[in-house]
């Protein structure tokens, strides 16, 4: 994914900064959101005392923060009272995939790992712990610190995430919220306390929030393993839908917001539309500059910002040489082959998928390695 968009408009902010909330942190923050450079402020929360002390001996940037700590909810809170004595997880599947059963074959060995194996094997349970009756309040901590505009929330803590996300429940207005990507379990039961897609979605779509992307991992069952999509041993090529990733933003172009985009700022839209060019929602970001292309021409470029996005665009699809944006618009309106897949042929896989199956042939069967 290029930056290329993300860092010239980034360059452009002039009284904004970009503030980002990290919540699950391990690992360090998605190193897109540096392009941002001095206009950057992070907080950064995970439950393991030893990564948060990691990653501050290595951050060289100064509004970077990191705290350890167990994130959760207000104890007053009204959904805290709902959830409160109920069974967080209902119909896990995890201890029948095939990443349980690698959690279950290494856990004796992990014990004695390094931090940064235990990390790799998500075993953050087995590193030094912040104490797990202090309890971090977010908005709590936003407020101590004087924090009253923040534009990214990140949530993945493998636990009560959906408490956390309602813990901002009424900010996200006051905080002038643009985005968040929350993790999301794909399983379980029907309650409405549940950290569920179903009842994230809801939640967010509620408070003026639009689904943009849904990243999903999908989990083969121990009984017939699948190889693993990344490094760790979770995810897998094929197997059944457990988790995702989603992709929730502001939608100012939209119809259903006639009032959004003409209450925001020059540079709140010009940071959603790096949001989303981060994400790799080129297509989204280039509708934000042309629907306010005169609030933004104060802030950049904005037909500079277009050829860039029509560039990653074209990027992502593998072009070897991007067209102007102008005769990209003109070859898909005249309807150019380019845009759709030979018609005797099926759509293709996703390359990373090729590329793992690629690598798995070549495990189960040598002879198909060329020479």
């Amino acid at each position: 994914m290029t930056t290329a968009f993300a860092a010239f408009v980034a360059s452009s902010l002039k009284t904004e900064r970009f503030t980002f909330i990290d919540v699950g942190c391990s690992g360090g923050i998605d190193p897109a959101w540096r392009v941002f450079g001095d206009r950057l402020r992070t907080l950064a929360f995970d439950a393991s005392v030893d990564e948060c002390e990691r990653l501050t001996a290595a951050e060289a940037h100064p509004d970077i923060r990191y705290i350890a700590g167990f994130v959760g909810i207000q104890p007053d809170h009204p959904f805290a009272a709902q959830v409160a004595g109920k069974q967080r997880y209902v119909r896990n599947v995890f201890a029948r995939t095939s990443a349980g059963r690698v959690a279950e074959l290494q856990r004796e060995r992990l014990k004695s790992a390094s931090l940064e194996e235990k990390l790799l094997h998500n075993a953050w349970g087995m590193t030094k712990l912040a104490d797990p009756d202090k309890v971090v309040v977010v908005p709590a901590v936003l407020k101590e610190l004087g924090w009253s505009d923040v534009d990214l929330i990140k949530i993945d803590i493998d636990g009560p995430d959906f408490e956390v996300l309602h813990s901002f429940d009424g900010q996200f207005d006051s905080l002038g919220l643009l985005a968040a990507r929350l993790e999301v379990n794909l399983n379980g039961g029907s309650d409405p306390w549940e950290h569920t897609f179903h009842n994230t979605d809801r939640f967010m779509r509620a408070r003026g929030f639009e689904l943009f992307a849904l990243d999903v991992r999908n989990y083969a069952m121990a009984a017939l393993p699948s190889p693993f999509a990344i490094t760790s041993p979770a995810q897998s090529v094929t197997g059944r839908p457990f988790q995702a990733e989603a992709f929730y933003a502001r939608d100012p172009a939209g119809p259903d917001w006639p009032t959004l985009g003409s209450a925001m700022s020059p540079e709140k839209l010009a940071k959603l539309a790096v949001v989303f060019s981060v994400w790799s929602q080129p297509d989204a970001a280039a509708e934000i500059l042309l629907a306010f292309r005169d609030k933004l021409t104060s802030a950049f470029d904005v037909d500079m910002g277009i050829e860039l996005l029509a560039g990653q665009a074209q990027a992502q699809t593998g072009a070897v040489a991007a067209l102007p944006y102008r005769d990209y618009i003109a070859a898909f309106e005249a309807g150019a082959p380019g845009f759709y897949p030979p018609p005797w042929l099926p759509p293709a896989p996703p390359a990373a998928r090729r590329r793992l199956a690629a690598a798995f042939k070549a495990l189960v069967d040598p002879e198909s390695i060329s020479t």
